[in-house]
């Protein structure tokens, strides 16, 4: 997959079908879209494109500076390109960018720029200044300009309309296994392996810390979880936990995993977390024994869960 930044910077070589949108955490109603896409492309020999915004739309429009994304745009771009994608091409969302008419936004860089034989787009999409161009819309300039325009309808799982609205609520209030429902796969978080403050080493735990890349990125809910890890070809379960450490008196927000089975340096190494199931809210305790004894508890509850994940 090749990654280009700005429409500006592409120049195709043949024509394309396309999909546009920011696709944060590639759920499951993505990745129907996006494989319909690949597949159309294949069987027509063209390129396929998808067409994502940095920053967030919301974030320009607006002025959700505090808006979290399910993904990094590294994260994205691997998920795409596990799909199969020929070309993402990463447009910078600007003020100016979003005040294109919908008739210069498809005609300008859907039909000259892109070179588009079909659109396939999601459940209701809709596009141009102030949003004010539908799929309807879009299908009459299919007619005038020369290409196909098919929409997927909406992807449901347990009646609930998969939306990255609805995977970030789920994140967000610790219900792991609905949101890796949603998106297909577990979620994750990518960091650094830093050095902490080694409570956990005096007491039997020790932690890898993970500092997070990007800002932007949501954070679970705060508590211990059941994770799982890819290391040099091997799988490590462990637990994480998400919080402040109130025990410790801690007052930031830190991401520290146990692994089980595992010895050995992990600081400055680039680790991708899969987190699987909470296991239970963070709690202040009494001393560092009893934290031990509650540590001890959770190792065990998260080894009776493993087999599910083998």
């Amino acid at each position: 997959m090749e990654v280009i930044h700005s429409i500006s910077n592409y120049h195709p070589q043949r024509s394309s079908i396309l999909t546009i949108g920011t696709f944060d955490g590639v759920h499951v109603g993505h990745q129907k879209i996006i494989r319909n896409l690949v597949e159309n492309a294949k069987k027509q020999n063209l390129s396929a494109i998808v067409l994502t915004f940095f920053p967030h739309p919301r974030v320009i429009l607006q002025k959700e500076s505090q808006i979290k994304m399910i993904d990094t745009m590294e994260e994205k771009k691997r998920l795409l390109e596990k799909l199969g994608v020929d070309f993402l091409i990463i447009q910078p969302f600007t003020l100016a960018f979003s005040k294109m008419t919908a008739v210069e936004y498809t005609r300008d860089i859907l039909v000259h720029k892109l070179k588009i034989s079909k659109l396939i787009l999601g459940y209701d999409h809709r596009f141009g200044r102030n949003r004010e161009a539908t799929v309807a819309d879009l299908k009459q300039f299919g007619l005038d300009y020369g290409f196909e325009v098919e929409e997927i309808p909406a992807q449901d799982i347990d009646s609930i309309a998969v939306s990255s609205t609805q995977v970030r609520k789920a994140i967000a209030t610790g219900a792991l296994q609905k949101a890796n429902r949603y998106l297909g796969r577990p979620f994750s978080l990518t960091g650094i392996v830093v050095k902490g403050d080694k409570i956990g080493r005096k007491i039997g735990y020790p932690t890898a810390n993970i500092e997070m890349e990007e800002d932007d990125k949501l954070k679970p809910q705060e508590g211990v979880y059941l994770v799982q890890c890819h290391w040099k070809g091997k799988k490590l379960f462990g637990m994480m936990n998400v919080g402040k450490r109130p025990t410790v008196a801690g007052k930031e927000t830190q991401i520290e995993t146990y692994f089980f089975d595992f010895k050995g340096d992990l600081y400055g190494k680039r680790l991708r977390i899969d987190l699987l199931e909470k296991i239970r809210e963070e709690q202040k305790f009494d001393s560092l024994d009893t934290l031990k004894n509650q540590l001890d508890a959770d190792q065990n509850s998260c080894q009776n869960l493993i087999p599910n994940y083998q």
